[in-house]
């Protein structure tokens, strides 16, 4: 956190729940260190709102697409789409390219297939990832 390094972590419960994983897991990390700069990998999966909730309440805290809205996977939940529109600027491009089983194009037109408007897909395929990377500055 004091490195302002961003960090990218599994912690939801897919594919098998355990003692240690899940985002009330994460939190306590959070909780000890709320500045840290997390990204959630898989958006949290399978727990989409949670993760949201994490992204409202920690200003250091982003989610990336990898898996998620891609034909091998479960949908997301309902309202999930309506609650991820007004976070485009702590969505990052996810991919998990090449250690996937689709191609990597498959996750661009599942974030395009998202109608969230032209300013959300170029903060997730671009701004997001750019700033995080400190490519670009906030």
């Amino acid at each position: 956190a004091e490195a302002g390094v961003p960090v990218v972590i599994h912690c939801g419960h897919g594919p098998l729940r355990g003692d240690f994983t899940g985002l009330t897991v994460f939190e306590e990390v959070l909780k000890r260190h709320p500045r840290l700069t997390a990204v959630l990998a898989h958006a949290g999966m399978p727990e989409f709102h949670l993760a949201l909730d994490l992204v409202e309440r920690y200003p250091n805290v982003h989610i990336d697409t990898t898996m998620v809205g891609v034909p091998f996977s479960p949908p997301p939940p309902s309202g999930w789409l309506s609650r991820l529109a007004d976070h485009g600027d702590r969505v990052a491009l996810g991919t998990d390219f090449p250690n996937i089983p689709y191609e990597y194009a498959t996750q661009i037109d599942a974030i395009r297939g998202w109608n969230l408007g032209d300013a959300f897909l170029r903060a997730v395929l671009h701004d997001t990832p750019a700033r995080l990377l400190g490519v670009v500055s906030r």
